[in-house]
């Protein structure tokens, strides 16, 4: 049945995972924790289709986990048409966008910033790594290195996100995303990278419990709401966050 094919594939790619990026995960946690005893923050951007979300206010999660995205839009057409003209300046907007965002926010030189993209190749994670780059702030990176190493970048630098992060934490994922062989189709199907990229970071945030936890220091996370007492206890490691910084 291809649900137990998936299941396969889904275990070779943590088996993967687990091999070749532990390393990687234990030196994002490692910058990580370093950032928060030192009193700076850690920000949890977009990593492509929504992930991010999994990291937020979640049961078992760390409350240092702190959103970052923005966005913004201009409303100028020309005389009420839509016209292409020409800059004399080079000017990438969406460069020019994450700087200002990223220098607009509360992000400090000295905090850390996850962003991600499966290919490496989108222009948006990319601005925002570099704009965060250029402020002091470490970024960790979570792409597939195979994948990005076969296709070409969309930004005007021409660099892909693993060119321009501090850490770089390879997810593993094939090339082109999906990774189930079907006979009978001449694609694979079933994307990988919603699994592969949510473990990566999961594995992170265990490391920075553990080092924590190995440095005499408590760690505030969340209970779930749906436990009675998870009100209160989500209360107090807020708390204790605002009075610690992890």
């Amino acid at each position: 049945m291809l649900q137990h094919d998936y299941l396969r594939t889904v275990r070779a790619l943590l088996d993967e995972l687990e091999d070749k990026s532990s390393r990687q995960t234990d030196t994002a946690a490692e910058a990580i924790v370093a950032a928060l005893v030192a009193g700076n923050e850690f920000y949890i951007s977009a990593m492509g289709h929504g992930n991010e979300g999994d990291f937020l206010h979640r049961a078992g999660g760390l409350v240092a986990n702190q959103p970052f995205s923005f966005s913004f839009n201009t409303h100028d057409r020309i005389g009420g048409i839509d016209r292409e003209r020409e800059r004399e300046e080079t000017y990438d907007t969406g460069l020019e966008t994450a700087r200002l965002a990223v220098r607009s926010s509360h992000m400090r030189k000295g905090d850390c910033l996850i962003t991600g993209s499966v290919s490496g190749r989108s222009s948006a994670p990319i601005s925002l790594a570099i704009a965060a780059g250029e402020l002091g702030v470490t970024v960790i990176g979570i792409t597939s290195v195979e994948y990005s190493s076969r296709v070409a970048s969309t930004h005007p630098s021409g660099q892909r996100l693993m060119d321009v992060c501090s850490i770089v934490v390879d997810n593993c994922v094939p090339y082109g995303d999906a990774g189930l062989d079907v006979s009978g189709l001449q694609e694979r199907i079933i994307p990988m990278s919603g699994v592969a990229t949510i473990t990566a970071c999961w594995m992170i945030q265990a490391q920075v419990v553990e080092k924590l936890l190995a440095r005499g220091l408590q760690p505030s996370y969340y209970l779930s709401l749906n436990r009675p007492e998870g009100s209160d206890f989500n209360r107090q490691m807020r708390e204790q966050y605002n009075r610690q910084g992890f």
